[in-house]
């Protein structure tokens, strides 16, 4: 299977909104808090906005990264193609313009957790989840290129 990469078009908005509204939808540990169409039309709002980058396979868009400054925004991916290092590809294409990346996974997501601790972001702080929407815990991560974060 070959997987290109490519900044998002407005017109990827339904397809990495359904991937990121079937992430909460199958996850029982996540609140639905939006119907399918707010999820898709947030995608279009971040798309608007350049943060976007998806995996396309010669079928379909597979997953996505949005990334907003050094902040991964979401990384998500269809489940059928979790496990065949396209997340890895996404994030590695993150990776390569910044000396640092931040984000947040919530503890319940084990997955991405242990996928970011594997791939060198380090925790550094937890939350009881007041700060964000779904009101669930979550962790902070951190991801330094070797050598940026002594200066």
């Amino acid at each position: 299977m070959t997987v290109t990469l490519r900044p998002a078009r407005t017109t990827d908005a339904g397809k990495i909104g359904e991937i990121l509204y079937g992430f909460a939808r199958d996850s029982d540990w996540m609140p639905e808090l939006h119907t399918c169409a707010e999820t898709i039309a947030f995608c279009g709002w971040m798309i608007d906005r350049g943060w976007v980058t998806v995996a396309e396979t010669d079928t379909d868009v597979v997953g996505f990264l949005a990334l907003n400054g050094t902040e991964v925004h979401s990384l998500y991916l269809t489940p059928p193609i979790c496990g065949q290092g396209i997340g890895q590809r996404l994030l590695d294409h993150a990776k390569s313009d910044q000396a640092e990346l931040s984000l947040f996974a919530f503890q319940a997501n084990h997955g991405a957790c242990r996928f970011y601790e594997r791939n060198g972001f380090a925790e550094v702080a937890r939350s009881d989840g007041a700060d964000n929407d779904e009101n669930l815990p979550d962790i902070k991560y951190v991801w330094w290129r070797k050598g940026a974060a002594d200066g």
